[in-house]
């Protein structure tokens, strides 16, 4: 499968270009999951609430939620997906039409890893992370995948002296251009989380991940991959979380405007979050839904075409029918961004000593099930 095309992302348009775009423009809602949360992990504080479940068993399920919209798998290598069963998932593939989208390297579990993986300070353990790397690359290009998403867990600290940021850093991001030149064309979707399993993490939000891609992508050498970046294509991008962002108090919606203005935004990662506190993976739109809807507005204006990977850890809830309410808080949230006045709403930007309080008052009057009930709203620019 050729490089997705993500340059488009980064135009730049006139107002009266971004109104006829918003108006073309259509969501194509692409559902992945990760079969990881198919079964989840036992907790440090809790009994598992469910046995364990084969892969086998979790592919099982999965082909349940075909007709529901799910076109795509994301699995770790090498505990998910490896050499020995890529078979297994070549059948399901091919009997249900889900494909495997990204492969990921498992860098952040293994006991090997406890100083870090792709930033570690001894060469055995860093040079295990880039083979592994190297090895979820390879199957990436088998699976014809998008992307491998890299997100680096283990890699951080938790005392302010505890370590030299800059060569980690370096560590970290010449590691990551070592293994993509060893299995060149494919792209990185780098996942930046603030803490959780380290106190902090490397690159922990997403202007980090974007500054992460600059860097990786200057320490690249391999003639394909020089070719691609001599064409404006980025291959070190992001797949930001939600979950995350909230946990370091970023604002979702700008935020992902930082890749999406380089033409970074490989995939996206949905659930959703209180500010703050422990990575809690719930389902889309549990919590805040107009962010949501806020997010889907900022991709649309970038013209975003991509998958949208559903990361929850539905402990009290059947994995597939949290998966079915996650599917179904996209499409209702992305109904309602598609229903905006969008020269209404852009005349607000431009003109925001014109439109006092007039925002505020639309999106009550566009969630509201009964508007009617409602004091009358005018354009914006009007008495209100």
């Amino acid at each position: 499968m050729p490089l997705t095309d993500l340059r488009p992302q980064a135009a730049r348009r006139t107002p009266e270009e971004m109104l006829a775009h918003l108006r073309s423009f259509e969501f194509d809602l692409k559902f992945s999951a990760g079969i990881w949360f198919f079964s989840p992990a036992a907790s440090r504080f809790h009994a598992r609430y469910s046995p364990e479940i084969s892969i086998e068993q979790r592919l099982d399920i999965a082909a349940t939620l075909a007709p529901h919209g799910l076109r795509a798998l994301e699995a770790h290598y090498p505990n998910e997906i490896n050499e020995e069963n890529a078979g297994l998932w070549r059948a399901f593939s091919q009997a249900t039409g889900i494909r495997l989208l990204t492969i990921i390297p498992l860098l952040f579990y293994d006991e090997v890893f406890e100083f870090g993986s792709l930033s570690n300070p001894y060469p055995a353990p860093r040079q295990t992370a880039i083979e592994r790397t190297i090895g979820a690359l390879r199957l990436n290009k088998e699976f014809d995948a998008d992307f491998a998403i890299v997100w680096p867990g283990i890699d951080g600290y938790e005392n302010g002296f505890g370590m030299n940021f800059a060569d980690a850093r370096r560590r970290f991001a010449q590691g990551l251009a070592q293994a993509m030149d060893a299995v060149p064309g494919v792209r990185i979707a780098f996942e930046p989380k603030p803490y959780e399993p380290r106190g902090h993490i490397l690159y922990g939000t997403t202007p980090e991940g974007v500054l992460l891609g600059r860097d990786v992508e200057s320490c690249l050498r391999s003639p394909e991959n020089a070719a691609l970046l001599a064409q404006g294509h980025s291959l070190c991008c992001m797949n930001p979380e939600i979950g995350h962002m909230l946990m370091g108090y970023e604002d979702p919606p700008y935020a992902f405007s930082w890749p999406l203005s380089e033409g970074r935004l490989a995939h996206t990662h949905w659930n959703s979050q209180p500010l703050g506190n422990y990575d809690q993976d719930l389902g889309v739109g549990v919590i805040a839904p107009d962010v949501v809807e806020a997010i889907l507005y900022t991709l649309m204006q970038h013209s975003y075409t991509g998958y949208y990977g559903i990361d929850i850890n539905p402990e009290r809830v059947p994995v597939d029918i949290a998966l079915r309410n996650s599917f179904d808080a996209l499409r209702a949230a992305a109904d309602r961004v598609s229903a905006i006045d969008h020269e209404a709403l852009l005349f607000a930007h431009a003109n925001p000593a014109h439109s006092r309080g007039w925002l505020e008052g639309y999106l009550t009057r566009l969630r509201a099930p009964r508007p009617e009930r409602l004091s009358p709203w005018p354009a914006p620019g009007k008495p209100l």
